[in-house]
């Protein structure tokens, strides 16, 4: 089984459920409030581990509560956390709003993962020494991501970016020549591409895909939510199929599927195959409230049977 190490964020997510989404300037009753370890590179990492992966995870907390709290869940599910340094100030937090279709909009607060700088990535090369697989996302400056991404190169492993959440301005070139496997969603994809966010139909989908890789991503998984995702390599394009499912809440499920997606790898899966155990890891993960705690045991995953009633179809991001 390859190694992962997860370069990435931490954030507490402070969640409010109500029944649908506030528009600008309204004030709305919500119908539950809660928080939980979160950030999608603690996810991501909390995730791959609980699939049976062997973890290890980089980043920055602040010194309080959340910052302990978010260290000691990841070592619960058997992550490795040497990596995870403490910094002055506070740790990150995400404010969640999720509706009762299981729709959300976030807003990110850094905080410590701010501090996760470019020579930090230096210093602690050592830890990448053995890693057969790095995921990498977006919630850190994007100096410390690239050097990541160059650091994982040269220890030849595999790289895989979630480029979310989705820049405000356009990716390094040398990011995209460092990443083996770019896993956006239909929004991410769409910007990156510079073309308008919307959803996607699998004609469109392979159209803005095979624009990324003009752009240098040599293989795109574009993560389609309850029509799967879209595994896009340079001779072949294919749709692979979600399970179809009561979706409660969809904030984990990004970091889900690139959590399954690594593991399936790292245990020898081809592409398709690892993209067919990722959709099913994320499509169980939007049936259950929550990030960390939606997360599914592998056994959950291996037992998880396509005949579900479609009720809600809320995307995954």
């Amino acid at each position: 089984m390859a190694r992962i190490v997860v370069v990435g964020s931490l954030n507490m997510d402070v969640v409010a459920i109500a029944p649908r989404i506030p528009v600008t300037g309204e004030t709305m009753i919500g119908d539950k409030y809660f928080t939980e370890p979160g950030g999608k590179g603690a996810n991501q990492a909390y995730a791959a581990a609980k699939l049976g992966g062997n973890v290890a995870m980089l980043g920055r907390i602040g010194d309080d509560d959340f910052g302990r709290s978010m260290r000691q869940n990841l070592a619960d599910v058997g992550c490795e956390i040497g990596g995870l340094k403490v910094v002055p100030g506070t740790s990150g937090v995400a404010l969640i709003f999720v509706s009762a279709t299981g729709q959300n909009s976030i807003i990110v607060v850094p905080g410590a993962n701010n501090q996760f700088l470019a020579r930090h990535i230096e210093a602690d090369a050592a830890r990448l020494d053995g890693a057969g697989i790095v995921l990498l996302q977006l919630e850190n400056p994007i100096e410390t991501v690239v050097a990541a991404a160059r650091h994982a190169k040269q220890k030849k492993a595999r790289v895989i970016l979630d480029p979310a959440p989705a820049p405000c301005h356009p990716l390094p070139k040398e990011l995209f020549s460092l990443v083996d496997i770019l896993t956006p969603n239909e929004t991410e994809a769409a910007i990156l591409a510079e073309l308008p966010p919307s959803r996607l139909n699998a004609t469109e989908a392979k159209a803005v895909a095979g624009k990324l890789q003009s752009m240098g991503a040599t293989t795109v998984i574009m993560k389609l939510g309850d029509q799967g995702c879209l595994l896009a390599e340079p001779a072949r394009h294919i749709l692979i199929p979600a399970p179809e499912v009561d979706a409660i809440d969809t904030t984990a499920a990004g970091d889900v599927f690139n959590a399954g997606l690594a593991v399936a790898l790292g245990e020898g899966l081809d592409l398709i195959d690892a993209c067919r155990f990722a959709v099913r890891a994320s499509a169980f993960s939007v049936t259950r409230l929550g990030t960390q705690i939606a997360v599914p045991t592998r056994t959950e995953v291996d037992e998880f049977g396509p005949l579900i009633t479609r009720r809600n179809t809320a995307r995954t991001s």
